[in-house]
């Protein structure tokens, strides 16, 4: 039986990969659990797995800009701790990582294999982490970059919108950054596809489809939530300066995918109309 190690695991999304796993062998640790920047302890917990799912990582975008060395430890060091502990357990390690190794000035998706380019501290560790994982386990590791996530487990845009709703009247959304809104079960289910499908190692871009802006993610969840869109306001980026730059155009392209013989995910409209079925949007925790 196919024995999986989830690292990060009481995130957002780590929560939703282990239901999305749920009825098969899993080992699930959260940051308390293990340090993944202990090469050794990386090592130790991968014996006896067969797919390792790196969830771990320093997501504090901002925060990165003045501690990038300890970034970098987690979102580098430690995924090129565990790409090394697979390639020696003959094990499967699936990466994820993120839109900001991109500089978000493109005007059309990128492609996979389009080379790294980051703009902040965050960026840099993360397309770092890529480079380490696909040197250290090249023939057995999935890097799959997402982007804009949102979930039932952990705070984001969509409950954040739904809580400023009920706080005023108005909400100001920033409509000059573009991306594809991502629920983090739709993503959870698609990793454990592509692992199901033995598909070929090498990068995906685990998005929902389509396009978006804030603004328009905003006010697609006032209209699933019941509410008013109209209460939305636009406005630009230069409206919330912020330590990091942000990527103005995070939309990824997904063909990797078709090569692989796999459906892309959903269009992010579909996704977050069956989130809020689901409860996400209307019992946020």
């Amino acid at each position: 039986m196919t024995k999986y190690l989830i690292t990060g695991a009481s995130g957002m999304l780590g929560r939703d990969l282990s239901s999305a796993l749920s009825g098969r062998d899993v080992t699930a640790l959260g940051r308390a659990d293990l340090d993944v920047t202990d090469a050794g302890a990386a090592r130790q917990a991968v014996q006896g797995h067969d797919v390792v799912f790196n969830l771990a990582a320093y997501t504090k975008v901002d925060d990165a800009e003045a501690h990038e060395e300890e970034a970098y430890a987690v979102n580098a060091v430690g995924a090129g701790n565990l790409a090394t502990a697979a390639a020696e357990a003959g094990a499967t390690l699936v990466q994820v990582s993120t839109d900001y190794v991109f500089n978000g000035s493109a005007s059309s998706p990128y492609d996979e294999s389009t080379p790294h380019d980051p703009i902040s501290a965050y960026g840099r560790t993360k397309a770092a982490g890529e480079e380490l994982v696909l040197r250290n386990n090249p023939d057995r590791s999935y890097v799959v970059r997402t982007a804009w996530l949102y979930g039932a487990h952990g705070p984001n845009f969509a409950t954040t919108m739904l809580k400023l709703a009920a706080a005023r009247e108005t909400v100001s959304v920033v409509n000059d950054q573009f991306g594809q809104p991502t629920w983090t079960l739709d993503l959870a289910e698609q990793l454990v596809r592509l692992v199901d499908a033995e598909a070929p190692a090498g990068i995906y871009h685990g998005t929902n489809a389509g396009r978006a802006s804030w603004f328009d993610f905003a006010q697609a969840v006032f209209v699933v939530a019941g509410l008013d869109p109209n209460r939305v306001k636009p406005t630009d980026s230069s409206t919330f300066v912020r330590p990091a730059p942000r990527p103005s155009f995070s939309v990824l392209g997904h063909d990797g995918w078709a090569r692989a013989g796999l459906a892309p995910m959903r269009d992010w409209k579909d996704a977050l109309t069956a989130a809020e079925h689901a409860g996400v949007l209307s019992q946020p925790s």
